[in-house]
């Protein structure tokens, strides 16, 4: 069926002009079918969410996250074609699109969570900083693909690749460079997401500049907190952090933030913990979020040129304001607990332990002395600069899994760990 919302300016690929459909695959589909058979995706199996991936079988990791952000967005288009007048069958968001988006949101997510974010933009301040969303776009753009010691991207979609902008404010014009930046050297991919049009030079703040974004970027992130604001809260309760009386304890000690509709929502909540009904009343508020949300028209530089910005979300107020809330009470009650921050500061240590030993051997040291990196890294490292290698030694270490990273600190540190035969 033909969709006439977008046009061949939305499905043009990056780096390899028009798209078209293959074997009756739109562009769109094809993004997404990438994604799911990528090595990235598939390591987000063993990435920590909330707790350690693999501490215990049913917390969720980065991979089911991202699972139930795809699952959440798709839901929200479905919901919005169906309700939204200015929609048709011929005209409408497409939901592959938005699924592919959703599906890769984290795709370039360091081990431990926004702890190994942090460590590594320290690390790698001096040459142009870490951020998780820019090193998502660093994958799909150049390291998709691997052959020998090449690598490249998957020649997104310009739909795919802007819905993935999540920021677009360059760490060289970010004043703070803490955390939502892209690299500057992706600034060629503002150029190719909105040419002819200098977007940075439109507004005057990093935060205006930031929330510009497609209409299917505002329904990624909008799945996205959904996603982690009800299921932090449900991964908390199961482990135990999250009870009927630190709720109430918690709402005591907050009684002049919140009143009215907001502790009744708490009450409901501490309820249904007792009652271990927890499950069901968490369900329903996600069918909630979902139908708090409706498409509106909007104006702007973009929105003469593609659809993707002649139309935006706009969210119930009390659905931003209860999904704020249950943000809140995960981070007080889980991620600010002594449990959750000696894990996240052990892999932060070993993060930069092992940053430490490849930077000695392979950057300080003229000729390095020892192989610690597979073959093609190895090899490849040679071809660069120090700021290249230094890039070069973050992606390969943000793109360690959990497991793998505790495993190659192991094999460098621990006198009694290791064989010949480990895979490395």
């Amino acid at each position: 069926m033909q969709n006439s919302f977008y046009t061949d300016f939305d499905t043009e690929w990056i780096g390899r002009g028009q798209s078209k459909n293959s074997k009756g695959r739109t562009p769109f589909e094809q993004d997404r079918d990438r994604i799911i058979y990528s090595p990235a995706f598939r390591r987000l199996q063993n990435k920590t969410q909330v707790f350690l991936s693999g501490e215990f079988d049913f917390y969720r990791t980065r991979l089911t996250h991202s699972m139930e952000v795809s699952q959440i967005g798709r839901s929200i288009v479905n919901h919005l074609n169906r309700s939204s007048d200015q929609l048709s069958d011929h005209f409408r968001i497409d939901q592959d699109l938005v699924e592919s988006i959703c599906l890769a949101h984290d795709i370039g997510h360091p081990s431990f969570g926004h702890a190994g974010e942090h460590i590594l933009n320290d690390l790698m301040f001096d040459s142009g900083g870490f951020e998780g969303n820019a090193q998502n776009l660093r994958i799909l753009v150049d390291l998709f693909y691997r052959d020998k010691t090449q690598w490249s991207g998957m020649n997104p979609t310009r739909a795919f690749l802007d819905g993935m902008l999540k920021y677009k404010v360059l760490f060289g014009d970010s004043e703070a460079k803490v955390n939502h930046f892209i690299y500057d050297f992706q600034k060629d991919i503002l150029d190719f997401v909105s040419p002819d049009v200098s977007i940075s030079s439109l507004f005057d703040s990093e935060l205006d500049l930031n929330s510009f974004k497609s209409l299917e970027c505002r329904i990624m992130d909008w799945a996205d907190d959904i996603a982690y604001s009800i299921h932090d809260i449900d991964d908390g309760i199961r482990a135990g952090f999250i009870t009927m009386k630190k709720i109430l304890n918690w709402m005591d000690d907050k009684e002049d933030e919140y009143t009215g509709d907001d502790r009744t929502f708490l009450q409901n909540l501490a309820n249904a913990i007792e009652n271990d009904s927890f499950s069901a009343f968490l369900a329903r508020l996600i069918g909630v979020f979902i139908h708090g949300t409706r498409l509106v028209s909007r104006e702007n530089i973009l929105s003469q040129k593609t659809n993707r910005y002649a139309f935006d979300i706009e969210i119930d107020p009390s659905c931003l304001a209860f999904c704020t809330l249950l943000k809140m009470i995960s981070i007080n009650l889980v991620f600010y607990t002594p449990q959750v921050h000696q894990l996240e500061y052990k892999g932060g240590r070993i993060l930069r332990e092992i940053f430490t030993v490849m930077e000695d051997e392979y950057i300080t040291k003229k000729n390095p002395e020892y192989r610690l990196l597979p073959a093609h890294y190895h090899k490849a490292l040679k071809k660069h600069d120090v700021v290249g290698k230094r890039r070069m030694l973050c992606d390969y270490i943000s793109g360690m899994t959990d497991g793998f990273v505790v495993r190659t600190y192991k094999r460098l540190f621990d006198p009694e760990f290791g064989s010949i035969n480990d895979l490395v």
